[in-house]
């Protein structure tokens, strides 16, 4: 018998992919895609099963099926479509986690577990070290948005690995991802035509792409290769670094500078035109940067992504066509963003 993997979040493009991508694997003999939301791709031979994992019914899913590998990716910075809020979306993150995990505790054929977490989870302060590795404290927990989502789950997620140490548990903290099928809070930002930045501030950012991601996966949700271990927590990137500025020019995207204690009302002006987790983590992030070291997942875990960050943000530039918009276009949206700034704090 081979094994039964079941997958969380299946309705967004990436959780497809893997779905497909984890079927071609030669001892997996079932894989159950679960979602709350049907997929509007096709997952292959896979089954899909309508279920809410917010709800003690992921239970019974796990236990009928007799799963035994849980990869669960059901944990995400923004809404499944336009009608989604970000309250459901961390009720998703959070409250869906702690159901997931109670119904893997109780279901004695689980023996293997892969979360999808973030780099997130190490905020972004301005005396954070320079490279953050797997074991480097924040220096200040994120008070909100995605990022504190993520640390809620990945503490739920210790609480499982110490309740159920029979289980190989792998969390896998991704930096932003990146590609032509990205639907992260940055791949939003980055979509804008004009970037808001913070003056006096050119972060460095990490990108890993999502064919990476994909692979990655598939290597934390099999048995370990001989000379890895793919239990355990993981940053996972691409190498180098790219400035918010050279992000910016290769987009050919105009940037638009605001005086820090401005960008909380560029914030509101954001979320107004569809950027709906422009937390204060999320500018945080655009005003120190955040940047983790990968020696884990190259040696223990046994990875080496295909792209680069500079490559990763390639891709995704060229999905996205060319920048350099109409200029009646450019102002409009400059307009949106500035009308929703108190009266007399503008640009500079």
């Amino acid at each position: 018998m081979g094994k039964v993997v079941l997958v969380t979040g299946v309705a967004r493009q990436l959780g497809g992919r893997f779905v497909r991508r984890v079927q071609r694997e030669p001892d997996v003999e079932r894989v159950i895609g679960v979602d709350a939301v049907p997929p509007a791709h096709h997952l292959g031979g896979a089954d899909f099963l309508r279920a809410d994992i917010r709800h003690p019914r992921i239970a019974r899913v796990l236990a009928e099926h007799g799963v035994d590998t849980v990869v669960h990716m059901d944990v995400n910075g923004t809404p499944l479509g336009k009608r989604g809020s970000r309250a459901s979306v961390k009720e998703t993150n959070v409250i869906g986690t702690m159901q997931l995990l109670g119904a893997c505790q109780k279901t004695p054929s689980v023996k293997r577990l892969v979360v999808k977490s973030s780099t997130n989870v190490y905020g972004s302060a301005p005396r954070d070290p320079a490279i953050f590795t797997e074991t480097t404290p924040p220096k200040s927990l994120p008070s909100g948005g995605f990022a504190k989502d993520v640390v809620e789950v990945e503490g739920y997620v210790r609480g499982f690995a110490r309740r159920r140490p029979d289980v190989a548990v792998c969390v896998l903290r991704f930096a932003n991802i990146l590609g032509p099928c990205a639907d992260s809070p940055l791949a939003e930002y980055f979509a804008l035509p004009v970037l808001p930045t913070v003056l006096g501030f050119d972060p460095r950012l990490q990108f890993v792409h999502e064919d990476d991601v994909i692979e990655v996966l598939r290597i934390a949700s099999g048995e370990p290769r001989r000379g890895t271990l793919n239990s355990g927590t993981f940053n996972v990137a691409g190498d180098g670094v790219l400035l918010l500025s050279q992000a910016a020019r290769r987009l050919g995207r105009p940037t638009l500078p605001f005086f820090l204690p401005t960008v909380t009302w560029v914030g509101s002006a954001l979320r107004s035109v569809g950027v709906t987790d422009f937390s204060p983590e999320q500018i945080r992030l655009l005003t120190h940067g955040r940047v983790v070291r990968t020696t884990q997942m190259r040696e223990t875990l046994g990875f080496d992504p295909r792209y680069t960050t500079a490559g990763a943000f390639e891709d995704y530039a060229r999905s996205r066509g060319p920048g350099l918009l109409p200029p009646e276009t450019l102002a409009r949206t400059v307009d949106r963003i500035a009308a929703a700034l108190p009266a007399g704090r503008g640009q500079k």
